[in-house]
């Protein structure tokens, strides 16, 4: 039986959640800048049904003959849980879709090798969720009673929450040790290719990215408390998972479902953010009148329009908002908002399938788009630009596009960055814009 509980007096969900940052499986969604994009945050412990799909499919660790898709599917519609208490969630999973899950799915084989060793996909169905409303000021604490009576289970975990303290100390400064798989004269020439294949009418536009190796003393929960601190987002995260770690800070809403109603936010542009307010003003104007950036956007708000009206009702698809700035600690974008309404029959699995891997970090066409990425790339992508986020045993969903950030592997922390390319790119502004998306996280690595 499920408990709920509110607490309008608490501390930092950040401090409460350094209670739970080393236990294996725990999970917390941040929406550190706390605009309309960023309402809640989630932590999710004690799990009770972990899914991983890799080379083979395991549920709790033992492998399942059924697949991954046909397993959440059929877990959804036979333990459906209705919520009606205006919360995002109060039972269902958290995890990640890599961008090679989607790869493999449309089709398309890979040259290279690993170099990461992770899940192509985790959900992991938790019995515990503490749900942040940062309108309301509230924190709240559900059980769901899967692996310990719900009631006392709260009863354990505001006993320890009294003991948390709102102070936090900062992490001593360090070197890094950074290495690119591509040098900038190699980025510049894959650039000039992925003209020549836009040119010759292969492509429109095409997400051309890189990928850092870094060392730093920091340890992940360190470098994700400071990237929250100094370079908030609406859609951040720290994924603890034992053999390895996620850092997460994007600012990319990939696809929300509340009541059937769906909404995707690509984004495409990106400008510096200035060194004082003039210089601020300015770069902000640039993006807004940047016709390259406009038509990058205008072609991926299509693609997401036509990969929703692969689920959704007929003439239900629209594009709710065009050509909006949003402002990041370290960066402008422009953004888009394009919604439908799922069809009936269809449930979150069919709209993850249908739209994945998002098409702002892909290209168009997408399956080409991809083809071409794997040609010229230097490194399959594994769960960078792919999701991260929940799905809920009522039926809806929130997940993000995997920018910012790190993956932290033996010792090394994996940091895709990149930017759209078209006929109109000026490839050393590309190359630059790839050094100013690394430069958040870098810096809460180094501090």
């Amino acid at each position: 039986m499920r408990t709920i509980r509110m607490l309008e007096d608490y501390p930092a969900l950040s401090g409460i959640f350094d209670l739970f940052a080393e236990e294996e499986m725990s999970v917390f969604l941040d929406s550190s800048l706390q605009n309309e994009l960023g309402q809640y945050s989630i932590v999710g412990v004690f799990p009770y049904l972990t899914l991983k799909n890799g080379d083979k499919f395991t549920v709790n660790g033992k492998e399942c003959e059924q697949s991954f898709e046909v397993y959440v599917k059929e877990y959804l519609e036979n333990h459906r849980d209705e919520n009606d208490t205006g919360l995002p969630i109060v039972s269902g999973a958290i995890g990640y879709f890599s961008y090679d899950y989607g790869r493999e799915k449309e089709g398309v084989e890979s040259c290279h090798k690993e170099k990461v060793d992770i899940p192509a996909c985790i959900l992991c169905f938790y019995d515990v969720f503490l749900v942040e409303s940062h309108k309301e000021n509230r924190l709240y604490l559900i059980a769901n009673g899967k692996t310990k009576d719900s009631g006392e289970m709260l009863d354990e975990i505001l006993k320890r929450i009294r003991e948390v303290s709102d102070e936090e100390e900062e992490a001593a400064a360090c070197e890094i040790q950074t290495e690119s798989d591509f040098e900038e004269s190699e980025y510049l020439k894959a650039v000039d290719d992925v003209i020549d294949y836009i040119t010759e009418g292969d492509i429109y536009i095409m997400n051309m990215t890189r990928q850092l190796a870094v060392r730093s003393r920091r340890s992940p929960y360190q470098v994700f408390r400071a990237l929250r601190r100094n370079n908030p987002s609406p859609f951040g995260g720290y994924f603890q998972y034992g053999d390895f770690q996620v850092v997460c800070a994007s600012p990319e809403r990939f696809l929300q479902m509340r009541g059937g109603h769906v909404v995707t936010r690509p984004i495409k542009g990106t400008r510096k953010r200035g060194e004082n307010p003039q210089e601020d003003a300015m770069l902000r104007k640039e993006l807004w009148e940047s016709e390259k950036d406009r038509s990058e956007l205008l072609m991926i708000v299509d693609l997401e329009r036509n990969d929703l009206n692969r689920v959704c009702v007929p003439g239900s698809v629209k594009v709710t908002e065009l050509f909006q700035i949003e402002e990041y600690a370290t960066v402008f974008h422009l953004s888009a908002n394009v919604e439908g309404e799922l069809a009936p029959g269809k449930n979150v699995m069919d709209l993850i399938e249908a739209a994945f891997p998002g098409g702002s970090i892909t290209g168009a066409p997408k399956l080409r788009a991809m083809e071409i990425i794997d040609e010229l790339e230097h490194g399959r992508r594994n769960l960078y630009t792919g999701s991260m986020g929940y799905l809920t045993l009522d039926g809806e969903c929130d997940f993000n596009i995997v920018i910012r950030t790190a993956l932290y592997q033996d010792g090394v922390y994996h940091l895709g960055v990149g930017g759209g390319i078209t006929c109109e790119s000026e490839r050393g502004f590309e190359y630059e814009e790839t050094q100013q998306k690394a430069k958040a996280v870098l810096e809460a690595m180094q501090g």
